[in-house]
């Protein structure tokens, strides 16, 4: 199954490069996400929990750049997890790549997902498993957006130190929280929807 997704970073190339290769720094604002050992710079283990109608899942697992291309901003990474409850596991193949997009630049995400398990199943439901990775993405940029609104951009804190740490631990455990399965459910279900009548 090949996905492809895009989001916007309010910083151009050479600074949403160094923000987005923060692996450690970036991992909570995609939602369900969280990173339990750093192996070496291009190795971690970690695990993600999600939700597809009624069942909730979670993998665990390792992801590992495979390539980096600074000079073009242009990464690719590989990734296996498991469902600790023997339901199946997922590997993807991902790359991603920045443009300059005006003052901003544009992250297009290439990922070719494979499930086996009692998991593949959810794989008949291609749309669906699309439409979710495309609201996930979408919840994670809004979630880089603010964090990097709280720091003003600069990894380093800010002259408010006490503002700082409240709107960065806001946006950590707005993003390390479980993926709603009501709210994000009832959109990727919408979008079904809509596609099933022919709407846009």
């Amino acid at each position: 199954m090949e996905i492809n997704s895009t989001f916007n970073v309010s910083l151009p190339p050479a600074e949403a490069w160094a923000v987005l290769m923060d692996i450690e720094r970036i991992a909570p604002c995609m939602p369900g996400a969280e990173i339990t050992e750093v192996i070496d710079e291009k190795t971690y283990k970690g695990r993600i929990s999600v939700r597809l109608g009624p069942v909730a899942l979670t993998f665990e697992g390792i992801a590992k750049f495979e390539e980096i291309d600074e000079a073009s901003h242009h990464v690719w990474l590989s990734a296996r997890g498991a469902d600790p409850k023997g339901r199946g596991g997922a590997e993807a193949k991902v790359s991603f790549a920045l443009d300059a997009d005006g003052d901003d630049t544009r992250v297009n995400i290439h990922t070719d997902l494979q499930l086996s398990g009692s998991v593949a199943q959810y794989g008949r439901g291609a749309g669906m498993i699309s439409d979710l990775a495309s609201q996930l993405i979408g919840q994670f940029a809004n979630n880089l957006d603010a964090q990097l609104t709280a720091k003003g951009g600069d990894p380093a804190p800010v002259s408010d130190e006490s503002t700082d740490a409240t709107n960065a631990a806001s946006v950590e455990r707005t993003a390390a929280a479980p993926i709603s399965g009501i709210s994000l459910g009832l959109r990727v279900l919408w979008i079904a929807i809509k596609r099933l009548f022919g709407g846009s």
